[in-house]
């Protein structure tokens, strides 16, 4: 009875393990990308009743404790990346570097929650100079009017479906669009920053729909979504800054496509998971929101900030502009077969990469 057992349970993980080698989109497939560090541990459990509960006096016993090893080996290898020991991909601005700063904060407040006054208190307390809200709906948008004097600047869209969206900058937004890229109701924002007048960021603000029985039955809307920003990217060479919840977790083969298409660089990689969903279910988190940014910039902080009653926890990130130091850091490298699977995820879709808003940055003219 016990030994069915183990055996049963071993041949589900190997199950769960393998299906994500599988490149079909739908949403019971793609579902196993984000849960890897709990498979991890559960995989952990598992070997140790092994060790305790078998005798190993059947072949197959040692057999299923090396299917259960090497699961836990590959489910740990798309998550190392994302802990202190691995190197940094985005280095540490100099103490004593004097090159303009930029903040950011996004952050997902859930379209039902009502607990504003959680999340401009943290805006008061952090001062960005970029807030981008996802989920925000008409009363929210009542409410973080309050931000006007300090914000003057914004970019509104305000949605009842869970996918309303806002930017609010302290500093000016030149060339700001709002764009339905994929979706007709699923709302993306562009814009150049205006940090100085020898400094401008481009910034794009994705919120794509994920896959999932309640959304979209394939994952095809929001990959496409993701790498049509990506290649809008690959050839330049502004700073740019790409900041939301992609509903998409940093190690998933998606989001590292992004990554090597557009060849933005991830903060966190060698600093940690930042686990942001879900904010109220410590064993079920995975890191949904993003920040991505290109080589111009340095590290200072990135912080998960306390919970504001959405199922998300807020993001907040400074950044450095060093455009002197930017051969020092390199991102991940696509190869021919990458490129042939964006071209492809790409056409699936009603969209071109002419079709995002390229504002281009630097000095202002």
């Amino acid at each position: 009875m016990i030994e069915g057992i183990l055996l049963l349970t071993t041949g589900l993980f190997v199950l769960v393990t393998l299906l994500p080698l599988w490149r079909h989109r739908a949403w019971w497939v793609r579902v196993w990308e984000f849960p890897r560090l709990q498979l991890g541990a559960l995989l952990v459990a598992l070997l140790v009743a092994q060790g305790m509960l078998l005798d190993y006096s059947q072949p197959w016993h040692y057999l299923i404790s090396a299917l259960a090893g090497a699961c836990l080996v590959y489910q740990l290898a798309w998550v190392v990346p994302y802990t202190r020991p691995w190197r940094n991909e985005v280095r540490r601005a100099e103490t004593d570097a004097a090159g303009p700063r930029i903040r950011v904060m996004s952050s997902n407040v859930l379209g039902p929650n009502r607990q504003s006054d959680r999340l401009l208190a943290l805006v008061r307390e952090y001062r960005p100079d970029v807030l981008v809200t996802l989920e925000s709906d008409q009363w929210w948008e009542t409410q973080l009017d309050q931000l006007a004097e300090q914000y003057p600047h914004s970019i509104r869209c305000p949605l009842d479906n869970l996918y309303g969206m806002h930017v609010f900058s302290r500093l000016p937004l030149e060339e700001p669009e709002l764009c339905f890229l994929v979706e007709d109701d699923v709302p993306s924002m562009h814009a150049r920053v205006r940090v100085s007048d020898e400094l401008a960021v481009r910034m794009h603000f994705l919120h794509p729909a994920p896959p999932s029985p309640t959304e979209n039955e394939e994952s095809t809307e929001r990959d496409a979504e993701l790498l049509v920003v990506a290649r809008s990217i690959q050839d330049s060479d502004d700073p740019i800054i790409v900041s939301g919840d992609l509903n998409d977790v940093a190690w998933s083969p998606t989001t590292r496509l992004f990554r090597k298409i557009s060849g933005l660089l991830d903060p966190r990689v060698g600093r940690g998971m930042y686990n942001t969903f879900h904010a109220h279910h410590w064993f079920l988190r995975w890191p949904l929101d993003h920040f991505f940014h290109s080589a111009h910039f340095r590290f200072i902080r990135l912080l998960r900030l306390p919970d504001i009653g959405s199922d998300h926890f807020p993001v907040f990130i400074e950044l450095q502009y060093d455009p002197k130091h930017t051969e020092e850091q390199h991102g991940l490298e696509a190869d021919r077969d990458d490129e042939q699977q964006v071209e492809e995820t790409i056409d699936k879709e009603p969209v071109t990469p002419g079709e995002v808003p390229q504002p281009a940055a630097g000095p202002r003219r």
